[in-house]
């Protein structure tokens, strides 16, 4: 397959539209990562309980799964800009709350499990706006230059937060989430008035069937499954940071922030096109192996430079999510992509609780190393069946059937 000409990231921002949604997303990320640091700090600081903690970071993720299931039909039938304020304005009240001097440590879970079922449309929304604003051949490029930006922010957001975690205090921190978020809100406004996608109202009956279409076809389960379960595998190796090394987390988090900056460069513009779905797998793979080295306790420099090398492996998405867009159909490529996010965020939340669970009767370097093999193993059943149902060797065919 020749190599087709790509969008600069230049003529990203030359496109309109883009600038507001990328600063906006920006915003957002920073929010979250900050938000998610103080929170996992302070939990960890009151219970010292791995599981607790884990589940503060990333227990938002286990609501996706109820989103997806009722109300994802919104995606593609809101009007992008105003589902998007809202969505920011929610998170800015919600994070304000966790601030609350005395709130219990259940009501902490409880907001955070809020915040995860409101945000299961966010990821519909938000990437089926830029598919929208960049059409099919321009969003690799996009959603690379995102996964970018979320790396950066994610290595900005957790050095800073580590800082201030310790210099000021966790619910400090908090607020200064919350600010982050309404600032969001307030950027996604820049963005130009769009009708919805789709036709109809948003319902629970609409968003089970476009689920039921979605997952009809082999070639999109065979897509699903690999975005969903070995990064979220792998994801309950890093919502032990915490509790694996207290002091050295935020480190920890910017190294692995850094490794998925230098996957999403080399697969979103320095890979050929046509060498992309080749490295499926060895980039799956990529991203659970670096952590089996953890069970031995290696000294911090080689453990950053292990975590940072396993989230090159992170690269992997944009290959998938690529193939996804390639079969899924104009009318529902918001739908299909939030799914992706949900589904995907469900699996971290999941692995998170199990690996939460795992090290609070083990060990975290146990519980790591664990994650791993089961990503591993994720990663080896998926290839094989993916070679039995198209013969040409991946997980991303480039020819196959679209019957179920």
């Amino acid at each position: 397959m020749p190599d087709t000409p790509r969008k600069s990231y230049a003529d990203l921002f030359r496109t309109p539209e883009f600038s507001p949604l990328f600063l906006s997303t920006s915003a957002n990320i920073a929010a979250q990562t900050v938000s998610g640091l103080a929170l996992g700090t302070l939990v960890f600081r009151a219970t010292d309980s791995p599981l607790l903690s884990a589940l503060s970071m990333f227990g938002p993720a286990l609501a996706q799964v109820l989103g997806a299931t009722l109300f994802l039909s919104g995606a593609d039938r809101l009007p992008p800009r105003a589902a998007l304020t809202g969505l920011s304005l929610a998170f800015a009240a919600a994070t304000a709350a966790l601030a609350l001097p005395g709130l219990p440590v259940w009501a902490m879970l409880a907001i955070v499990l809020a915040e995860g079922l409101i945000a299961s449309l966010g990821g519909g929304v938000r990437w089926g706006l830029l598919n929208e604003i960049l059409t099919k051949d321009g969003y690799l490029a996009g959603r690379s230059l995102f996964n970018m930006m979320s790396g950066v922010m994610q290595i900005t957001g957790y050095a800073a937060g580590g800082v201030l975690v310790t210099l000021l205090s966790p619910r400090l921190c908090l607020l200064l989430a919350a600010g982050l978020y309404g600032a969001a809100a307030g950027l996604a406004l820049l963005l130009t008035r769009r009708p919805p996608r789709a036709a109809g109202r948003p319902s629970v009956t609409a968003t089970w069937r476009a689920n039921a279409l979605l997952w009809s076809a082999r070639p999109r389960r065979h897509v699903y499954l690999a975005l969903w379960l070995p990064n979220g595998l792998a994801v309950g190796c890093e919502s032990l940071y915490v509790s694996y090394d207290p002091r050295a987390a935020g480190t920890l988090f910017a190294c692995a922030a850094l490794g998925l900056l230098a996957g999403d460069v080399t697969v979103g513009r320095l890979l050929p096109a046509r060498l992309r779905p080749r490295l499926g797998v060895p980039l799956l793979v990529l991203l659970a192996a670096p952590y089996l080295a953890l069970f031995l306790r290696p000294p911090l420099p080689l453990t950053a430079v292990l975590v940072a090398l396993a989230s090159v492996g992170f690269g992997a998405s944009l290959v998938q999510q690529e193939r996804l867009v390639t079969l899924t159909p104009d009318e529902l490529t918001g739908h299909a992509l939030g799914l992706h996010s949900a589904g995907m965020l469900t699996a971290q939340g999941l692995a998170a609780t199990l690996a939460g669970t795992v090290a609070q009767f083990t060990s975290p370097a146990t519980a790591m190393t664990a994650m791993a093999v089961a990503s591993l193993a994720v990663t080896l059943t998926l290839t094989v069946a993916s070679r039995r149902d198209a013969g040409d060797g991946g997980l991303l065919p480039r020819r196959v059937p679209e019957a179920a």
